[in-house]
């Protein structure tokens, strides 16, 4: 299908001036730059371009939090198309170190999100099938995932009234790190007779049922996993691997072969310096990672061998989700100036990490394959670029030369937030009159801090004096971020705390008031393209202000103001002229990462889902499925 977006909206404000120039210079500048102010629309001039080009397109968010976002969004203007989800499937992640002056190994631990891993899948299988793909991606999406060669390759692809038996099926599936389950759950398989009915890894509540004539395909279908009813039927069908980190059965000998080779060589090289300990706990651990490999395909930290399972040469880049692209891909980088810094920053401190697991035995040199890319890697392997901010930095500037278009005007008319500097003498008790101003009128404020205690500190001080309010920090996991904010915007939240998390990619409409402490607090989180990002979380608002609290102003402050005035001139003279009378943005609220306001606990949902398999395997499907959709809801 064709990328088309489905909307009442039209482009308006800047936002047709800045669609044309970027479609029209998609092939006249490898980089280009859109400068738009908060509010202006960057997400909606960005789908048009997306339409007009016909590209897949990967759009990089800095973090978690705006990549859901920005998901949501795009999944709701591109309904009929595929959008995509890729973020690090982690809820919870220490990894794998080593303190030599301790003598302190700490294990890897992780918690992963499966709904999170199924949409890694369902993002890399879209990539690798269609044109009409649109990927969220997260920082984290330079990291290696396995070679597409083999994900491709190895994929099984079933027709009706096609030639193939049984055993071939089970063997493939086996191959591609399926397992056969009486427990049906994402990525395994089961066998009634003549039938065999698959949960692909990259669905989230469908399967793929093939009926079976000795070795033809009599019928595929799709259906629902635990009723087993059909829901559609079906001409062909692609099940791809249930892991990234899969090869074929000759490239997994290969690799086998060569880990066991490396082994002896890093041994003898341990001893020869004197490390005996360290190399008898390297041969133990590699061998036992060996045994698990050769039995079911995998081991625990497979990914330090995915140097071996991919067939590159050792210091070579590891493939990654840009290897999944076609030519002519598009690439958006949202939050520029914030991501390009992350990129250059993620190789040093893996690498740091890894070389003290290596001198001391614990993984062979080669797991330092398993890393996200160098910074210089990735700029070579990257398609065609937009960079997108509303504070570009240099990098991008100079990058794009004269392709950058600025987005100032914005299509509901609304100019940039009035500032006030206010001393920080009795500060708190001009935060409070402002804070009930905003609570009277039903709006929402956010507060930043610079430091975690006293954002904490100030969230318990306004819940004890009756506001409802609620502190956000990096700690809290991708899905319980995105309800935070929508608590915020649904008003069962009125006053949202953070730190530098508050500054890019919170579109919250209802918000009319940004407070700043410690604005005059010169550095990274209060300089001049920070203050302005925090500024433009006000600027949706017709009603809207800014508060930053200082009893000095700063060079920072001052360029921050004098470029907001800048930007209001423009504004202001622009409504003039086409007789524009400002409206707040209207937004709905996410719908597609929301959660229930009566969420089921842990110990609740592991109960449900023990009856749920009870009532499946008595045969009494429909009640299972009410009660599946039911956890489903609720958590």
């Amino acid at each position: 299908m064709k990328l088309k977006i489905i909307s009442d909206k039209i482009p308006n404000g800047d936002q047709p001036k800045c669609i044309d120039f970027l479609s029209s210079n998609f092939f006249n500048s490898f980089n280009q730059t859109l400068l738009g102010v908060t509010g202006s629309g960057k997400t909606f001039t960005i789908a048009n371009v997306i339409q007009t080009l016909q590209v897949p397109t990967v759009i990089l968010a800095p973090n978690k939090t705006l990549a859901s976002q920005l998901y949501s969004e795009f999944k709701e203007l591109f309904p009929k198309n595929h959008v995509e989800y890729f973020v690090s499937y982690y809820d919870y992640y220490q990894p794998e170190s080593y303190i030599p002056r301790t003598d302190t190994y700490i294990e890897k631990e992780a918690v992963i999100n499966d709904v999170i891993d199924q949409m890694r899948h369902s993002a890399t299988m879209s990539l690798l099938t269609y044109n009409d793909v649109i990927v969220i991606a997260s920082i984290s999406c330079i990291y290696g995932i396995g070679s597409p060669e083999f994900y491709s390759n190895l994929k099984l692809e079933l027709k009706t009234n096609s030639t193939i038996n049984t055993k071939q099926i089970i063997n493939q599936l086996i191959e591609m790190q399926y397992s056969r389950k009486l427990d049906f759950t994402r990525g395994s398989f089961r066998i009634n007779g003549d039938t065999i009915d698959i949960f692909p890894s990259h669905l989230k509540d469908r399967a793929i049922k093939v009926e079976l004539f000795g070795d033809d395909i009599e019928g595929l279908h799709i259906i629902d996993p635990i009723s087993n009813k059909k829901l559609e039927p079906l001409d062909e069908y692609t099940i791809y691997p249930n892991s990234h980190y899969v090869a074929p059965k000759d490239t997994m000998k290969q690799a086998m072969d060569k880990i066991s080779y490396d082994l002896e060589k890093q041994e003898n090289y341990l001893k020869s310096i004197g490390k005996e300990f360290e190399s008898k706990r390297l041969h133990e651990r590699v061998m036992y990672d060996l045994e698990m490999i050769g039995s079911t395909g995998s081991c625990k930290g497979i990914e330090n061998y995915s140097g071996y399972l991919t067939g590159r040469n050792p210091g070579e880049p590891p493939p990654t989700i840009f290897e999944y692209l076609k030519p002519n891909s598009l690439l958006v980088i949202d939050e520029s100036h914030i991501a390009i810094p992350q990129l250059r920053a993620m190789y040093n401190g893996d690498f740091s990490r890894k070389t003290k697991l290596v001198e001391y035995g614990f993984r062979l040199p080669r797991c330092l394959d398993n890393r996200p890319l160098k910074f210089e890697e990735w700029y070579k392997l990257r398609p065609r670029t937009i960079f997108v901010s509303a504070t570009p930095d240099n990098f991008e500037l100079n990058l794009s030369g004269k392709y950058v278009t600025e987005q100032i005007i914005r299509p509901t008319g609304i100019v940039d937030p009035k500032i006030e500097v206010s001393p920080t003498k009795n500060q708190m008790d001009v935060l409070i009159h402002n804070l009930r101003e905003i609570v009277d009128n039903k709006s929402r404020a956010l507060i930043t801090t610079l430091t975690k205690k006293s954002s904490e500190n100030l969230t318990s001080y306004l819940k004890d004096i009756g506001f409802k309010a609620i502190y956000m920090h990096s700690g809290i996991p991708t899905l319980e971020r995105v309800d935070i904010i929508n608590k915020l915007r649904s008003g069962e939240v009125d006053i949202l705390i953070g730190i530098n998390l508050l500054r890019e990619g919170l579109d919250i409409p209802e918000c009319s008031l940004v407070a700043i402490l410690d604005a005059d607090k010169e550095g990274f989180l209060r300089s001049k393209n920070a203050l302005i990002q925090t500024i433009g979380r006000a600027a949706r608002n017709i009603n809207s202000k800014v508060i930053l609290f200082a009893d000095t102003v700063t060079d920072s402050i001052k360029e921050a103001i004098k470029e907001t005035d800048r930007r209001r001139k423009i504004q202001k003279q622009y409504n003039e002229e086409h007789s524009i009378t400002p409206k707040s943005i209207v937004k709905s609220i996410d719908k597609n990462f929301i959660k229930n306001k009566k969420k089921l606990t842990i110990e609740e949902i592991e109960k449900l889902n023990l009856e749920m398999k009870t009532l499946a395997e008595n045969l009494e499907f429909e009640k299972a499925a009410k009660l599946r959709d039911y956890i489903k809801n609720n958590s």
